[in-house]
Parts: C-alpha cells; structure tokens; sequence
C-alpha cells in the first residue's frame, strides 16, 4: 500500500525516547540486546495499545513494546506521529521465541484482531497512523507474511470483505513511543481498546 506523499515531512530528533522501566507485566528490558535465539517482527493494527496487550498475552512472546515505524521521522513523539507527517504508523514490536510459536501463528492472530481492509483507519481511528502494517526481519517472515495475506483475503472475498491494504516490508527503524504508552492497558485496565476482528472463523 503506497502512502500520500507527506505534506510537511517533520525533521524529528537525534536522541531516542528515554526508555528505563521494564515491561510492566513481566519484567523483562523491552530495550535490546535481546537474546540470541529470540526473534522479533513489528506489527501495525490501529491504536497500539490493545494490539500489544494482545501479544503479551500470548505463550511464546517474551517482550512487547509500542512504538511508531514505516515512516521518514527519527524518534518521533506521539504528537508528531498524530499530524500525519512522520509517515509512521503505531506499532508493537513483538520479541518471540521461535521454538514456542511460529510465525504462522503470530501472523493469524494478527489477520484475525483487526480489519486489514480499511487503508489509512481503523474503525473510527482516522489517520496514516493508524493503517495496517506488517513489518519483517528476515526472509522467512516476510515471506509467511505474503502467503497469509493471500490465504486471508481467500476467505475475505467470498465473505464480502474488499481488499487487504495491509503494508508489509521490510523493517525500518523502529522508534519507542514514550513510556505511558508502554503496556498502557495492564497501567489502565479500563483504557480505550478498539481492537476487533471480522469474525470469519
């Protein structure tokens, strides 16, 4: 999916958002060095916080973090990201052990928690920011990605659903988004969630 070219590109900033807590539901660093055998893959499914809530839910994954990528702007704030000139859609990066959960199984409870149809939203969340993305570190998930893509919208079509407009490519920078955004439904259980499927299986 191509983006509009930015209207006023933002030059951003050298210095990375401060990140010192630990992941607020299982303690681990959600800054690198990672562990070797641990793989990582960047996902984009509108407002980031119930997509990650999503994942440190999930046996397998080891870290979460929220943060904006896919775009132009170095270590963009919220704020920036929300104008529509970073190019940067939300984000989680997801940090998982490949010996407990495959990239097939990411990739489905990706495809089936949001609606990858609907280009630059996601339901009532307007805005480039908020557009489906599947960001990849290596061959192999780039190329899983694809083919679900393809199963998926095999069951969209016949089902009456238009067009995967989901961005996949290679990963760019991925840059932290600031603290409070980190693991913010565990920080407030009674946040804003607007995740949803489409109910297809």
């Amino acid at each position: 999916m191509q983006q509009s070219p930015l209207e006023k590109p933002l030059l951003g900033r050298s210095e990375p958002m401060r990140i010192t807590e630990p992941h607020f539901v299982n303690g681990h660093s959600i800054t690198p060095p990672f562990a070797e055998n641990l793989h990582q893959i960047l996902f984009g499914m509108g407002c980031f916080w119930g997509a990650e809530r999503l994942f440190w839910q999930t046996k397998g994954v080891e870290i979460t973090a929220v943060g904006y990528s896919g775009g132009t702007t170095p270590n963009a704030n919220y704020q920036e990201v929300c104008t529509g000139n970073t190019g940067h859609t939300e984000v989680v990066l997801v940090v998982y052990n490949p010996q407990k959960i495959s990239n097939q199984t990411l990739l489905a409870l990706f495809w089936e928690n949001h609606d990858p149809t609907q280009g630059m939203r996601q339901g009532n969340d307007i805005g480039t920011q908020y557009r489906s993305a599947i960001y990849t570190y290596n061959e192999t998930q780039k190329k899983a990605a694809e083919q679900s893509k393809q199963a998926y919208q095999n069951q969209l079509t016949p089902a009456g659903f238009g067009t995967i407009t989901t961005e996949i490519k290679t990963a760019t920078p991925f840059y932290y988004a600031e603290p409070a955004h980190q693991q913010y439904l565990a920080k407030n259980p009674q946040g804003y969630c607007n995740l949803g499927g489409l109910n297809l299986t």
